[in-house]
C-alpha cells in the first residue's frame, strides 16, 4: 500500500507505529520510542516519501509571473537607492499583486 505524506500526517501515533513495525529500515529502528514528528520523518525516509507538499499552479503561467516579480524587485531596489517613495510604493504594490496572483492559482 502506497502512503502519502498528508495521509501519514493525519494518522494517530498508534497507527504510525503499526506501519513502522512492518518496515525493515534503519530509519525506523526504535520506532516505539519515537514521538509522532520524529516517527513521521523516519517513515517518510524509509518509504522514500517527500515530506514537502508540492502545489500546482493552474490558470497562470508561473514562469511569466515570476519574471514580472523579479523585474519589479529590481525597480524596487532602484527606488530604494534613489530614495523615491512614490516609485517604491508602486513597485511594492506590483510585487504584492503578482505574488497574490500566484498564491491564488495554487491548488
Amino acid at each position: 500500500m502506497a502512503h502519502t505524506f498528508p495521509e501519514l500526517k493525519a494518522k494517530p501515533l498508534a497507527e504510525l507505529r503499526e506501519i513502522a513495525a512492518g518496515i525493515e529500515h534503519e530509519a525506523v529502528k526504535g520506532y516505539t520510542q519515537l514521538n509522532k514528528d520524529h516517527l513521521l520523518a523516519a517513515l517518510c525516509k524509509a518509504l522514500n516519501i517527500d515530506m514537502h507538499v508540492h502545489h500546482e499552479v493552474k490558470g497562470v503561467d508561473k514562469s511569466t509571473v515570476k519574471i514580472n516579480i523579479h523585474q519589479w524587485q529590481k525597480k524596487r531596489d532602484e527606488a530604494l537607492s534613489a530614495k523615491d517613495r512614490k516609485k517604491l510604493k508602486v513597485a511594492l504594490n506590483h510585487i504584492h499583486h503578482f505574488k497574490h496572483q500566484l498564491r491564488k492559482a495554487m491548488v
